[in-house]
């Protein structure tokens, strides 16, 4: 079931629901660039029929309105507002890459909603103190965000000409990703419900323009509008050792800070053994307060 909700500020989102109408509720948010259809793939919905899953374009990808300039915070009060007009009490969050610090800002920034939350293979804030943070990243991020770093518009033009190459033959995106991928994150991301998930969201995230990119990449650049030691949910933390879009070394520094996180580090896979991770998360996310004790 998709939704088109209107934001106080008259944005649209939209947002797709799928799984238990009646079930635990889970916010999911996508992947740099991505959509509501990227983050988790159908045998794992099917494999979790408890689960109510909510979905939505952050602004600028898909059918979702744009919002020039925003913070990776801001995605709280997005988040804040679609569980509003969806009518849920308090649920759980899960990020995926380049969602993973979107769900951190729901979790430290909306205590009293959000239950419990999952990064996977999140980056670690631009200005993070003590680390170095292209240290083991791919030459081909490390390229990518010096442009955005110190030629915003550049970095713009460029991602514009990526995603009309996109809209064209989304595949070329899943090519362009694998001069930094592991062997494992390889084979993962050809099985062909997974391959077909992901040029579906590339397809749809970049339909209408590279907005939704291009604020994301800012955004997860710049100052995030939040601490992530001020999180007072608990955290799952998921990282592959060999990870080089977000190398090892965030995912240490987020655990370092985060107060109740539950810190996993896959060493045998990359970014996309977060995918294979998922029907754990989602387990661990939906238990009763009486089966855990964080």
């Amino acid at each position: 079931m998709v939704h088109g909700i209107r934001t106080q500020d008259g944005r649209r989102l939209t947002v797709e629901e799928y799984g238990d109408p009646d079930g635990s509720p889970v916010v999911l948010l996508h992947d740099t660039p991505g959509c509501r259809f990227g983050v988790v793939p159908g045998d794992v919905v099917a494999a979790h029929p408890h689960i109510r899953f909510i979905a939505y374009d952050r602004p600028g990808y898909g059918d979702s309105d744009r919002l020039p300039g925003r913070r990776v915070a801001d995605a709280a009060r997005d988040v804040a507002e679609l569980a509003g007009a969806l009518g849920l009490g308090r649920f759980a969050v899960l990020g995926y890459s380049g969602g993973a610090p979107h769900a951190l800002a729901c979790a430290a920034l909306l205590p009293s909603r959000v239950r419990r939350a999952a990064a996977l293979a999140s980056p670690a804030p631009p200005d993070a103190r003590d680390l170095r943070w292209f240290d083991g990243m791919a030459a081909s991020q490390v390229e990518e965000f010096t442009l955005a770093l110190t030629d915003p518009l550049a970095y713009a033009e460029r991602l514009a000409v990526r995603a009309a190459d996109i809209r064209r033959d989304p595949a070329q995106l899943l090519v362009s990703l694998r001069d930094g991928l592991t062997d494992s994150d390889r084979r993962t991301v050809s099985e062909p419900a997974v391959g077909e998930m992901l040029l579906r969201a590339y397809r749809e995230a970049l339909r209408g323009s590279p907005y939704g990119w291009l604020d994301d990449g800012l955004a997860l650049l710049s100052g995030w509008g939040f601490d992530p030691a001020a999180v007072t949910r608990p955290v799952l933390l998921w990282h592959g050792a060999q990870d080089t879009f977000s190398p090892v070394g965030h995912f240490s520094w987020l655990a370092d800070r985060i107060p109740r996180v539950r810190p996993v580090l896959q060493r045998d896979t990359g970014r996309f053994g977060a995918l294979e991770a998922l029907p754990a998360v989602l387990d661990w996310l939906c238990a009763p307060p009486e089966r855990t004790t964080s």
